[in-house]
């Protein structure tokens, strides 16, 4: 009798130091992931400058195209994106990148049917051409998310908030 409540003594201390450790504590649940995407679009003619602003927001004042992006956007607002070959597709800079900062911009439909966009700050990218690595850049960032965020759409942009890519295929 004695040694099953040490045995049973012991195996309590046992999980409660996992448990106070955190290696299994509540706050490693996963958290639930808004959007997911693994493809973005670079800006085609139609849509550059002010003629067919998406939710508000213009397009670059060229073509732009990029050899790949994927990222995520969490519940708590949490964003990452890892874009490469992020270039312009027209004009005398055709293939290279020239701007050396990108954001983000999540755009999120409101649950009153409005639009609300939300702007990151900037973040690094490599200039030059796609084939010697310009265009990429990496963005980690925490966003304030209007609450509900309906049909979510990512957007890389200028530092002035012109969009380059969205997400879309």
């Amino acid at each position: 009798m004695r040694k099953a409540i040490l045995v049973t003594l012991a195996l309590v201390m046992i999980v409660g130091g996992v448990f106070i450790s955190g290696r299994f504590s509540p706050a490693t649940a996963k958290e639930p992931k808004i959007l997911e995407f693994d493809t973005m679009v670079g800006i085609p003619q139609a849509f550059t400058g002010t003629q067919n602003p998406i939710r508000g927001i213009n397009g670059g004042g060229l073509p732009w195209a990029l050899t790949s992006a994927k990222g995520e956007l969490k519940g708590s607002g949490k964003l990452e994106l890892d874009i490469q070959g992020l270039v312009l597709a027209a004009g005398p800079n055709e293939g290279i990148n020239p701007i050396p900062n990108f954001r983000a911009i999540v755009s999120c439909l409101t649950g009153d049917g409005g639009v609300e966009n939300v702007t990151s700050g900037l973040f690094p990218a490599t200039v030059g051409a796609a084939v010697d690595g310009g265009g990429n850049s990496k963005i980690e960032t925490t966003l304030t998310l209007p609450q509900p965020c309906l049909a979510p759409l990512v957007f890389v942009t200028s530092p002035t908030g012109s969009w380059f890519a969205v997400t879309g295929k």
